[in-house]
């Protein structure tokens, strides 16, 4: 787990309660992944969302985006989101889990 994803996810306002339904769905497509370490979707404000992500290496998290999370994500811009999700790649430098 040295790598990972933020994406900030930026809802339209009548779209919010959606979107919040679809991170919440997306962690069982994310428990399916076998390349995905840790998944976290969260809320930042009443319209702006986000998911961090964890992967061992650059081929899980390549294959993660050309998963079906990302797939609902993009499918979602057209209608639900202000913009298309903003996502970076991160290196992950230090972490505590259970």
């Amino acid at each position: 787990m040295t790598i990972g994803l933020l994406a900030r996810i930026e809802a339209k306002p009548e779209y919010a309660d959606e979107v919040e339904t679809l991170l919440r769905d997306a962690l069982q497509l994310a428990r399916e992944e076998d390349h995905t370490v840790t998944w976290f979707a969260f809320r930042l404000d009443a319209t702006t969302f986000g998911v961090f992500d964890t992967f061992a290496d650059e081929q899980g998290r390549t294959r993660h985006l050309q998963g079906r999370i990302a797939a609902a994500l993009t499918e979602a811009a057209g209608t639900m989101l202000t913009s298309p999700p903003d996502i970076r790649p991160v290196d992950v430098l230090a972490a505590k889990l259970p």
